[in-house]
């Protein structure tokens, strides 16, 4: 069963206009939830507005949107000012371009969502979409309004459907030249890069993400069945003790090897120097 739709409105391509909807791809409903409780009186806190100055709570209809400026003061917004600000539909993505399925650095990927058709009227536009970006091995680039944003979409082809990811903007990826700057020229050997490539090539496999594990989220799992059983809390297993060894060896290792046995302490050639007699 597909999931409740989050959005409706329209895929257009030039004048090709396919009704669709969006649906969230990933969820968080399965991972362990808290609420903040008062450990005095075991009641539920809840948030509250307050004002700052006179810590009073504020009703939502008093709440608005304030932009601060350099002088200290706070230009006040409201939703409706807001929303006129986008003169575009929220209602249509907006199809500008297409690319390469792998054109896009992954940094730039926000929210997963399957777009599907809105109606069964809308199949085969959605078809000939569907089946023209696969033959051409294409994404589409689409700009849309979507919860109150403008945002840029990346849409492509997946599972005999279509995925479409938010895209962040430019301003909101930090550059990787200022993170990587410091790095430096590497010199590594033609050993370590064989031990590397060997490495490599007897883990490497297919992407399953049925392997990836939530083992935090297991953990806690256990500890409130264990409370709630009145058992003994799980204990951790103790960690292992990281032992520092050297590139080379680390390779050797991780490769299959041996590690290499220690050299036994030189024994002196000398002889014991003989006390004097008095």
């Amino acid at each position: 069963m597909a999931p409740r739709a989050l959005w409706k409105g329209f895929l257009k391509i030039d004048e090709l206009v396919c009704p669709v909807a969006l649906h969230a791809a990933a969820s968080t409903a399965e991972r362990m939830s808290f609420h903040i409780i008062n450990r005095k009186t075991g009641d539920r806190v809840r948030r509250e507005m307050v004002d700052e100055e006179t810590g009073k709570p504020v009703p939502r209809e008093d709440q608005v949107k304030g932009y601060r400026t350099e002088e200290n003061r706070y230009i006040l917004l409201d939703p409706e000012e807001v929303a006129s600000a986008v003169p575009k539909s929220d209602k249509t993505l907006d199809v500008s371009g297409f690319l390469a399925c792998d054109a896009i650095e992954t940094e730039y990927f926000d929210k997963p969502y399957y777009l599907t058709p809105a109606d069964s009227g809308a199949r085969a536009a959605y078809g000939l979409i569907h089946a023209g970006l696969v033959r051409e091995s294409a994404a589409a680039i689409a700009d849309a309004v979507l919860f109150r944003k403008e945002r840029a979409l990346l849409i492509r082809p997946h599972d005999g459907g279509l995925v479409a990811h938010t895209l962040k903007f430019d301003y909101e990826v930090r550059s990787a030249a200022d993170a990587f700057d410091t790095i430096g020229d590497y010199d590594i050997g033609g050993e370590m890069l064989d031990l590397a490539k060997h490495i490599i090539e007897t883990k490497r496999g297919a992407f399953d993400p049925e392997k990836f594990e939530d083992h935090y989220d297991a953990a806690l799992a256990a500890l409130v069945q264990a409370k709630i059983a009145g058992r003994a809390l799980p204990k951790p297993k103790p960690r292992k003790e990281e032992k520092v060894v050297s590139l080379m060896e680390a390779l050797r290792l991780s490769a299959g090897g041996k590690p290499k046995p220690k050299a036994a302490p030189r024994k002196s050639s000398k002889k014991p120097a003989q006390k004097k007699s008095a």
